[in-house]
């Protein structure tokens, strides 16, 4: 009875301060960065969209970004890249996009999409900051939010003490948020997706209490095994694991879901139009006797948008600052096309799958029998492929799902190595492996949801340094199109560190 009164109020009180972190707070304030970001770099994600697309996606396969570096300290840009992407491509690309679309229908789809294309400009300003700011600690490049609010913020007169206290908090916050969101939510959704589509009634039908049963901890026990193997081999293997899953996992997925949407091609069109008709217009009828309206629809828009492609959360950012690229803005441009993939290509997938496969009306909201948002995704695959679709789902929640957890891994190690040094991040990484069994064994969703708040209050001491360096940002960014795009002789910015920029000018130099 006071378990019971105890998690009934802990859920309250994270329930108001959820609602203040990512509502009242966290979304104007995203909003508000991404639209002085986008301002202030002049519509780089548009102006300069050729050259974004030409210096990531279209420089790929070539060596300078996807070839191994020999320095110990640092990754490939491509390595970067997808680990970054291993991180934030996850369940929210495919139950996250099925919940908002659920929860606020159609229209949702078109703010995440309004949420990416101003979180490119968020992304792409971290990212440059993760650069400009990082140092090396451990024989690593270290860089991240940590970083520029304590020497970039912590920089202003007067703002020393505030720039060291967020830089703190965000650590502290990284790591909790990577315990819950990075670590036994994820393995939950796995565990959970892997026993329906791939049922052993020898495992599943020894139940240990309510809801768990042996497959559970013999699906944790392998989850964990593999990822010990990968995360306590440091950066360097995450990285080499990222860069071979990532890719065929995306492609992958985006091939079964041009196939569903190929074989709905007649019903493209409409669902576009319930996207565009609804953005606008709270429908009474969506979901329902409830009925959603117009801040409903771009809330759940947005705040589903940020949770699956991480923008403004400084999440990402301390892989980036990883990549052997010299120049900030070139790993600026990385975190813009993070973003891009992220939600305007995979989550908009998913989005067509959801609204051309049948099982949901797009008039009404009204679901097929027996189906929730979790489950939508799978039931949508299985209509057009039969079982072999559901577990074609299955699998690639566990893709998205455990390279997430390697992704985080890696997040809460550079935090906690902000906190404690190298010593302490050993003793996280033995902690994080561990936990996974949690995740495996975890019933209630309460967990989920504190990490939730915690994932949105590494977001504002992060946002906070974002738009109070925002004029470095500009800076910049702006030397490096007067240098690269107009060919002006200047001095190239590229860390705040003379020494660090000496060294860089020379890399630069043999290039």
């Amino acid at each position: 009875m006071y378990a019971s009164v105890f998690v009934e109020k802990v859920t309250e009180l994270n329930n108001t301060v959820n609602s203040f972190v990512w509502v009242t707070l966290g979304l104007p304030l995203l909003i508000g960065t991404g639209i002085l970001m986008t301002l202030l770099t002049k519509f780089f994600q548009i102006v300069h969209w050729g050259h974004w697309m030409k210096e990531t996606i279209g420089k790929i396969f070539t060596k300078k970004v996807s070839a191994h570096t020999d320095d110990k300290a640092s990754i490939s840009q491509f390595q970067a890249l997808c680990t970054a992407l291993a991180a934030t491509v996850g369940v929210g690309n495919i139950a996250g996009v099925a919940a908002a679309i659920v929860a606020g229908g159609p229209g949702s789809i078109f703010w995440m999409w309004m949420a990416a294309f101003l979180g490119m400009m968020t992304s792409f300003s971290e990212n440059v900051l993760g650069i400009f700011y990082r140092r090396k600690v451990g024989g690593e490049w270290a860089g991240g939010a940590m970083y520029y609010l304590r020497d970039g913020l912590g920089d202003k007169k007067g703002f020393q003490w505030i720039g060291e206290v967020l830089a703190v908090l965000f650590a502290c916050f990284a790591v909790l948020a990577s315990f819950g969101i990075g670590n036994m939510g994820q393995v939950n959704k796995i565990v959970a997706n892997l026993e329906s589509a791939f049922d052993i009634p020898a495992l599943s039908s020894v139940v240990l209490y309510e809801g768990v049963t042996l497959y559970s901890v013999v699906i944790g026990g392998v989850l964990m095994v593999l990822a010990g193997l990968i995360i306590l081999g440091g950066m360097q293997r995450i990285a080499n694991v990222a860069e071979k899953i990532v890719p065929v996992m995306i492609l992958l997925f985006i091939i079964g879901s041009l196939t569903i949407i190929g074989v709905n091609y007649r019903r493209v069109g409409a669902a576009f139009g319930s996207i565009f008709n609804g953005a606008f217009s709270g429908k009474a009828v969506w979901g329902g006797a409830v009925g959603v309206t117009l801040r409903q629809v771009v809330t759940w828009g947005f705040k589903r948008g940020i949770f699956s492609n991480e923008a403004g959360l400084g999440s990402s950012v301390m892989v980036h600052s990883c990549s052997n690229v010299k120049e900030p803005v070139q790993q600026g441009m990385w975190g813009v096309f993070e973003v891009f993939a992220d939600t305007m290509v995979i989550c908009t997938m998913t989005a067509l799958v959801i609204l051309t496969g049948g099982m949901v009306d797009i008039s009404t909201g009204a679901l097929a029998d027996g189906l929730t948002d979790a489950t939508l995704v799978s039931a949508t695959f299985g209509h057009a492929f039969g079982k072999g679709g559901e577990m074609f789902v299955a699998v690639a929640i566990l893709l998205f799902a455990f390279t997430t957890v390697l992704g985080w891994s890696q997040y809460g190690c550079k935090a906690v190595e902000y906190l404690g040094g190298k010593r302490v991040k050993q003793f996280y990484q033995v902690f994080f492996v561990l936990l996974m069994m949690s995740g495996a064994l975890m019933t209630s969703s309460l967990a989920w949801d504190i990490s939730d708040t915690f994932n949105g209050l590494m977001m504002i001491p992060n946002l906070i340094g974002v738009i109070v360096l925002s004029g470095q940002v500009k800076q910049i960014t702006q030397n490096y199109i007067d240098r690269k795009l107009k060919h002006k002789k200047v001095a190239p910015l590229l860390s705040y560190d003379a020494r660090i920029q000496k060294q860089m000018e020379a890399a630069a130099a043999t290039e």
